[in-house]
């Protein structure tokens, strides 16, 4: 007579006959729990910061709101035909899309211009990438003011020389446009000098080699090379540029306050001239941050369309 001994360390199910074993499933409800939660605060931000501002844009706009009155209730349309007839508006809109075309030229080709020195210097290469970034960590409005200092015609350090040579940095419409590019690029150029860089980290070293063993120059490895492997940085860096230019209010405010002869007025300043300084129309100011915002939305599509396109062919 035989009998089986069953090892100690298998383990013995006990079922009962006719009944197949059960197995746990596991529990997927305290670890959503667990997302929602970490997910809440970034959601209430976006609710209260976000959602609730633009709902309260949406019925400034369609309302009869005067800035001590308060919302006198439905007027729809009538703000944004009023909105249109504003003797700035078109002003702004043309001074708003030329600053913003040379604010994205400049700061787009510097910071890949930069970005190709740093990658190509080796021995200099911290001590540019540190200069580059400095003017990044200051704040725009204060960066602002400490070149409206430096552009005073009375206490700037160039005062003297601008009086010999009877200049001055915003005293006429192209001067206070290109004195304000000049502000703009030295401010952001090490920023986007590092979003290229990033980019241009990210091409694999061989493809380089390659075309220099191919007898690749200079220019046709940047143009057949850097270029279509750097077109997703390309395509993030003009979306921020162009739309932070088309939203551009601190510069020329603490600057040129939209002078002289209001030849410096973006959108934005026009919103706020509106809203705080003019009529004081909280109405006619939420019906052009509508139009602002559907502009803004349909360039940033348009952009993103014809990078993705180029990036298909």
């Amino acid at each position: 007579m035989s009998t089986t001994v069953t090892p100690a360390s298998a383990p013995v199910a006990a079922t009962r006959p006719g009944r197949a074993p059960t197995r746990r499933r596991p529990r997927r409800s305290g670890s959503a729990l667990t997302g929602w939660l970490f997910a809440l605060p970034t959601a209430l931000f976006v609710v209260l910061l976000f959602l609730v501002p633009l709902v309260l844009v949406f019925q400034m706009a369609a309302s009869d709101w005067p800035l001590l009155g308060g919302n006198q209730g439905i007027n729809f349309p009538e703000n944004f035909p009023e909105a249109l007839d504003n003797r700035f508006f078109l002003d702004s809109v043309i001074f708003t899309l030329k600053y913003t075309v040379l604010a994205t030229v400049l700061l787009i080709g510097l910071g890949l211009g930069l970005a190709l020195l740093v990658q190509e210097s080796s021995r200099w290469k911290g001590f540019l990438r540190t200069a580059f970034l400095v003017p990044s960590a200051l704040g725009l409005a204060s960066a602002s003011l400490l070149f409206y200092v430096l552009y005073s015609p009375i206490a700037g350090p160039f005062a003297e020389l601008t009086k010999s040579w009877g200049f001055t940095f915003l005293g006429t419409p192209d001067a206070a446009l290109w004195s304000t590019l000049f502000l703009i690029v030295w401010r952001f150029a090490g920023f986007y000098m590092l979003l290229m860089l990033v980019g241009l980290q990210g091409i694999p070293e061989e493809v380089y080699e390659a075309a220099r063993i191919d007898g690749g120059s200079r220019w046709q490895i940047f143009r057949d090379i850097t270029v279509p492997l750097l077109k997703p940085t390309l395509a993030l860096t003009t979306v921020m540029c162009v739309t932070g230019s088309l939203l551009a209010f601190e510069q020329f405010y603490i600057l040129t306050k939209g002078g002289p002869d209001n030849s410096t007025i973006t959108v934005v300043q026009l919103i706020y001239n509106v809203a705080f300084q003019g009529p004081n129309n909280l109405g006619v100011a939420g019906a052009l941050s509508v139009i602002v915002l559907a502009a803004l939305v349909i360039i940033n599509i348009v952009q993103i369309r014809a990078f993705s396109k180029k990036a298909e062919d």
